[in-house]
């Protein structure tokens, strides 16, 4: 995906402009913030496609503006930490962020991920595929159009952050089958966190409350999840 458009905050002056200066090289349009209020505004104004997002700001969590960000927009978010304990890193998974990169970083990894990201977020909303365009998933009050990355209640938007629809899609798509947590943890985030899952708990919760679908997205109990087939 070439001029796509990255968001990078980041209050270290060289890193952020080593992140500026290489993504530019590899063809994406940058811009820079160096605070979460900065940063917001930048949002606004410069609507990117992904966004870089510091863990430690000066002003404010990045874990808050991660949150405030999946509230409002459907970007995707990459955050950028120091942190190497896996538990911060998968309490910035459960905030909304799509992948993480811990410093010290090889600037290749990070145009690698972000191309890998946007790739999906691409595909996932093609054109080319008009026939599964075309595809309506309904249930009770809900309709969930895959291509638009559209899920409508009553005729109402339900705004889901990139990761919550991905995962109603992974369950709406097989009813009837038993989901593990880690299954849907490598299915959807692609990860292999053994024994850390409760991203996945915290996701269903999402759901299930934006959807008031919780006779759908039903727990299998010492297993995971399911989604009930239709008229079952």
């Amino acid at each position: 995906m070439n001029k796509a458009k990255i968001l990078i905050i980041e209050d270290d002056a060289p890193i952020a402009d080593l992140l500026s200066y290489g993504l530019s090289m590899e063809g994406f349009q940058t811009r820079t913030a160096a605070s979460g209020a900065a940063g917001m505004h930048e949002l606004q104004s410069f609507q990117p496609d992904l966004l870089l997002l510091d863990w430690m700001l000066p002003d404010q969590s990045g874990l808050d503006i991660c949150k405030k960000v999946t509230m409002d927009y459907n970007i995707p978010i990459c955050m950028i930490t120091a942190k190497s304990d896996i538990t911060d890193k998968i309490l910035g998974l459960e905030f909304g962020a799509d992948d993480y990169i811990t410093k010290p970083f090889d600037l290749r990894e990070v145009v690698a991920r972000i191309r890998t990201i946007l790739r999906r977020v691409e595909q996932a909303s093609s054109p080319d595929r008009e026939e599964a365009a075309k595809a309506v998933i309904r249930f009770e009050n809900i309709e969930v159009i895959e291509e638009e990355r559209l899920v409508q209640k009553e005729g109402r938007p339900v705004e889901l952050t990139p990761k919550e629809f991905d995962l109603l899609m992974m369950l709406v798509k097989h009813p009837g089958r038993n989901f593990t947590r880690s299954e849907l943890l490598d299915l959807v985030w692609g990860y292999h966190f053994a024994g850390d899952t409760r991203t996945v708990d915290t996701h269903i919760q999402r759901l299930r409350k934006k959807l008031d679908a919780t006779g759908y997205i039903t727990t299998v109990f010492g297993i995971g999840y399911k989604f009930k087939k239709m008229g079952g």
